[in-house]
């Protein structure tokens, strides 16, 4: 173990709260104890960060296009969904999407093109009955140039964006399908003595998230907050292909990994994410599986350039990312990460080989921090807003922890602030301006890079400045507007990769972020779970596994 790493992850086998009744060993029913503090929303866009879109929306839900999870050594691609195909009109703004007949959201109802138009009413249009701000903040950040929708005939809805944006059919794997008819019956459910629309419109909300109606694989069949979710397999599923072989599924949040660890070592559970690196061998002798996998997935620090942030100075920002031992905090983390040196490593199209190389190397990261004008005497004061626990941010108090003891030694002084999850995620859309960042100049919020609004647009775009999405530390110039317009609207595949490697090549040298490690998603499960493929992605598919 490294020098600095001073976590002990003993498990024992402990009782675990909320598992009383759950199912025995003989019945075909998948227990997961995810890593949320929280059942994620179940009522069409999920929060809990991508977890919760892992566990509530891909199973319940679907989008008019989806991720290929069907692939271990390839990375993730699109694919048709709830649409069967569409095609950008010649003005670049207009977007046509011919919808796949046949599929029904769990209440019988028909997905057509009003449905796609009533879903993105929910989060973009604040005149409709049924917009509900409580999903705006999860959906609209992730969809930025989204601006309306029409239907042209019943199958075919047109999306109209605010400027050419050739991300758009990515972009919209996030936007969840809702049934509208089971939401208008729980409109009318809501007493008459209710006057206020906004009001009525939330009530019905509350209790369609009870209670709710996607069109997903999965459909919902209980539902206790903070304790438990029961799915159902969806018998009549439009893809016969992930028709669920599974006809029960229990999702359970276990925040702590020693607690996580300890319900699948006594059999209170069948699949945990995020085990406790130290019980790796234990899990393996006890003849439980562990699934990892690289995954585009990245542990940063992003960095404030706020007026006043301790980050302006660029060789500052070069100090602290090769003050950083990776391969010694893997090593810590018993190879549970994989060492980050950019947003997308050598080889990958959109690298774009930087002029910066980040590296271990303290003796060039304490010359720039001299040259700066700091010394061990004289150290740099910063403060960074984290978690203790929450989707993707792996182990982050110990992990934290080490990368301030690492900084220590170039002439840092880290403050960590360690709150919420689900309030570190929403507080990074207020940015570090807003009082919410308590002082921080930089944030610990993992991020999913599978795209490249994700993994780059938001957070070097001055159009993503706060609360718009989630450039936090107000990152940004007109050099950066320009790479990421030019990106933006190439809708040439190569020639869009081309122009996205200069774009990332830029972000690296400028450095807006401290990269510390991709995550690999690493999960332990029974060997009685078949079928199970561990994709290069952020999300995996229930819907395909077995059991014994």
């Amino acid at each position: 173990m490294g020098s600095r790493w001073g976590l002990t992850l003993g498990v024992g086998i402990v009782a675990v709260a909320g598992l009383a009744g759950a199912a025995t060993a003989q019945e075909k029913v998948l227990r997961i104890a995810m890593t949320a503090g929280d059942i994620p929303r179940t009522l069409g866009q999920p929060d809990q960060g991508f977890e919760g879109n892992r566990f509530t929306g891909i199973p319940i839900y679907d989008a008019l296009t989806q991720w290929d999870l069907t692939k271990e050594k390839e990375a993730s691609t699109l694919l048709p969904g709830l649409a069967t195909e569409w095609k950008v009109t010649d003005d670049k703004t207009k977007w046509q999407f011919k919808l796949r007949p046949g599929a029904k959201f769990h209440d019988g109802s028909p997905v057509n093109a009003a449905a796609v138009v009533w879903n993105v009413q929910k989060v973009l249009d604040k005149s409709a009955p049924h917009f509900d701000p409580s999903q705006v903040g999860v959906t609209a950040s992730r969809m930025p140039t989204l601006r309306s929708a029409r239907a042209i005939d019943e199958m075919t809805v047109e999306l109209t964006t605010a400027e050419p944006d050739a991300f758009l059919p990515i972009n919209l794997t996030n936007l969840f399908m809702a049934s509208p008819t089971h939401w208008e019956a729980k409109l009318k459910a809501v007493p008459a003595s209710v006057t206020d629309t906004a009001e009525r419109s939330k009530q019905a909300w509350t209790a369609f998230a009870a209670d709710p109606s996607g069109s997903g694989p999965f459909r919902v069949t209980r539902f206790v907050a903070r304790e438990r979710l029961e799915l159902a397999a969806n018998t009549a599923y439009w893809d016969e292909k992930r028709r669920p072989k599974i006809p029960r599924v229990v999702l359970l949040p276990l925040p702590e990994a020693n607690a996580r660890t300890a319900a699948l070592l006594s059999g209170q559970v069948d699949w945990i994410e995020a085990p406790a690196p130290d019980a790796l061998s234990q899990i393996k002798s006890r003849g439980f599986t562990l699934y990892q996998n690289a995954q585009p997935h990245v542990w940063p620090w992003q960095l404030s350039f706020a007026e006043g942030s301790p980050w302006l100075d660029k060789r500052v920002r070069h100090a602290a990312n090769l003050c950083v031992n990776r391969t010694e905090l893997k090593e810590a983390l018993n190879g549970l990460m994989a060492e980050a040196t950019a947003t997308y490593e050598e080889g990958h199209p959109w690298n774009g080989n930087p002029s910066f190389k980040i590296k271990y190397d303290p003796a060039a990261a304490k010359k720039l921090m001299t040259d700066a004008g700091f010394s061990a005497s004289k150290p740099l004061k910063v403060k960074v807003q984290t978690s203790a626990s929450g989707s993707g941010q792996m182990m982050p108090i110990p992990m934290n922890e080490y990368v301030q003891q690492a900084l220590k030694d170039c002439y840092f002084d880290v403050e960590l602030d360690v709150i919420e999850w689900n309030t570190l995620f929403t507080n990074w859309r207020q940015g570090a301006k807003d009082p919410s960042a308590r002082g921080a100049n930089a944030i610990n919020v993992t991020y999913a890079a599978m795209d490249p609004f994700f993994g780059m647009v938001r957070f070097t775009s001055t159009k993503a400045f706060p609360p718009v999405s989630n450039n936090w530390g107000y990152f940004g110039s007109d050099e950066f507007d320009k790479l990421i317009a030019d990106a933006r609207t190439t809708f040439d595949d190569k020639a869009r990769d081309t122009a996205l490697a200069k774009l990332h090549a830029r972000i690296v040298e400028e450095a807006p972020f401290i990269w510390i490690a991709h995550d690999v998603g690493p999960r332990a499960m029974s060997a009685k779970v078949k079928g199970v493929v561990q994709p290069q992605s952020w999300f995996i598919d229930i819907a395909t596994m077995s059991m014994e």
